[in-house]
């Protein structure tokens, strides 16, 4: 007789290892049900809440490459490897994308089990009474009048939205199984699939949708049409989004409303818009609307938010030769409160004022200052005291030369250029303050003019095809959540034996299966129920 726990011969006496394959095997196996753990998905679900702060308070590329610029200008030394670890495009980043996905991995590996296991539950009867129930962390006993089958009928009735069987032992006993609280663990699995498909979701608008923002000037400004990334002032397309397929819609604006609390606080701001969208851009339809906060404009799956306001100054520039030049160009506000303003307005000859474009091109005028919708002077120095227009002034610094507008360097829309100036390619003729009506002239017989102000509001454009399915899985995922606090996970056994004629003794127990928390009362409720003398 061969022993079988005995070293196998043909190996020499010694104990056969697994080999590689068996090991790799081993080792993915064991990477897996690590990966699909509970605890796992909340370790890599705080990774993902933890990862996404320096989104939050960091300048982000995709979002406005300007700043992300200042900020490794003014941090030399910790900038560049924060830049390395892509700190300023996190979202996209490859490690905010790997716990991304290890999420999704291990919430489907982990909720997939957990589900198949519910529906096995649900298709399974309530288990057998333990032998013996007074062992149970609730138990009571009591001597009930009445046939043993009629007591257990009446029982297992009054044990209604409990999921029941009635067994009957060989000696004549009735045992009633019942259990409730299935709905607790249906509201959990719920909860974390809609949590899947929320970020399913959301990965998904991110990887289809585009944001765009655009400053329109009102009291007929030109408007704007957003068939294309170049008509908007900064574009953030997803990462399967081309440009070219964007909604075309267009949009001009009549005027800005804004009312105001003497302190300056803005109570609410509206504009009255047309909108042209489909077939209105063939026929030449505009579509009037009211747009205000927090009530976007919706059209072909876009939204179009009214995110601020501001004002752009109009100066009127009329050149030696007598010919004028008008420029109304947003400045940026300074004070959200007052809305004081700084920004540039640089304007071009008209053509032929030179006898060539390097004679023209050194008598460009850019306009460099401050805004304020009601000026208020303090010696030299102005400042605003009211976001309203109601006394328009500027203090402006106004320069000759060339403004670098035909260059093809790229330069900030709010400020000069200031290698222009220490180049001397432009040079300062004059610092006036003016008031709205008001012109100063040059040395050379230029005269400009402040014409005062119109208002400007930032729009912005947002597409996500996947909105309406996060709100669902939202709104799902807190159904699920309210369900598993809700709902408790209770048992309860029912003894019945009969004790002679026309008397039972009967004998509960029960146990909580999930939150102990008032089954105490709950218990001693249902036992009085249940063996109420009540046929």
């Amino acid at each position: 007789m061969t022993d079988v726990s005995a070293p196998d011969a043909v190996s020499g006496g010694e104990t056969r290892r697994p080999g590689p394959i068996s090991r790799v095997v081993a080792l993915f196996r064991n990477t897996w049900r690590t990966l699909t753990s509970m605890g796992t998905a909340l370790v890599l679900l705080f990774l993902l809440a933890l990862g996404a702060i320096p989104g939050a308070l960091l300048p982000q590329r995709s979002l406005n490459a300007g700043k992300v610029d200042e900020y490794l200008a003014q941090h030399p030394t910790i900038g560049p490897w924060l830049d390395k670890v892509q700190a300023f495009s996190v979202f996209s980043s490859f490690w905010f994308t790997s716990i991304y996905v290890l999420l999704f991995i291990s919430l489907v590996g982990c909720l997939t089990p957990r589900m198949i296991e519910h529906i096995r539950s649900l298709r399974a009867v309530p288990v057998p009474a333990p032998r013996n129930l007074a062992r149970l962390p609730k138990h009571a006993e009591a001597t009930v009048p009445g046939e043993l089958d009629a007591v257990a009928d009446r029982m297992a009735g009054r044990l209604k939205g409990w999921r029941q069987t009635t067994r009957t032992l060989d000696d004549g006993t009735r045992e009633i199984s019942a259990e409730k609280g299935y709905l607790r663990e249906f509201g959990n699995i719920v909860f974390h699939f809609s949590l899947l498909g929320l970020l399913v979701a959301i990965a998904f608008g991110k990887m289809f949708g585009y944001e765009g923002n655009v400053i329109v000037i009102a009291d007929g400004g030109p408007g704007f049409c957003s068939a294309s990334p170049a008509a908007f002032d900064s574009f953030r397309a997803g990462n399967v989004v081309d440009g070219t397929s964007l909604h075309p819609s267009c949009l001009r604006v009549h005027d800005f409303d804004a009312r105001y609390l003497p302190s300056g606080q803005a109570t609410a701001f509206a504009a009255n818009i047309d909108y042209q969208d489909g077939a209105d851009l063939v026929s030449g339809t505009w579509r009037p609307y009211r747009l205000e906060v927090n009530h976007p404009l919706r059209i072909g799956g876009e939204r179009i938010y009214l995110q601020g306001h501001g004002y752009a100054p109009t100066f009127t520039v009329t050149f030696p030769n007598g010919q004028t030049r008008t420029s109304t160009v947003q400045w940026k506000p300074e004070n959200a409160l007052t809305l004081l303003s700084s920004g540039v307005a640089r304007i071009d000859p008209p053509g032929g004022s030179y006898p060539d474009d390097r004679e023209r091109r050194k008598h460009q005028i850019a306009i460099q200052g401050l805004f304020a919708p009601t000026a208020e002077l303090d010696g030299k120095l102005l400042s605003s005291s009211f976001p309203a227009m109601n006394a328009p002034a500027v203090a402006i610094d106004i320069y000759r030369g060339d403004t670098g507008l035909d260059s093809g360097r790229p330069q900030s829309l709010f400020s000069l250029d200031p290698r222009l100036i220490d180049q001397k390619r432009l040079t300062k003729q004059a610092r006036v303050n003016l008031k709205a009506g008001e012109q100063t002239k040059l040395d050379d017989g230029t005269v400009i003019k402040f014409d005062g102000a119109v208002p400007f509001i930032n729009v912005q454009v947002s597409h996500d095809p996947a909105q309406v399915w996060v709100l669902v899985f939202a709104l799902t995922m807190m159904a699920g959540l309210l369900v598993s606090l809700v709902v408790r996970r209770r048992r309860v056994w029912i003894r019945i034996v009969s004790a002679g004629p026309g008397t039972v003794n009967v004998e509960l127990g029960g146990l909580a299966r999930t939150d102990n928390s008032g089954w105490g009362d709950e218990f001693e409720k249902l036992t009085e129920r249940l063996i109420e003398d009540k046929r």
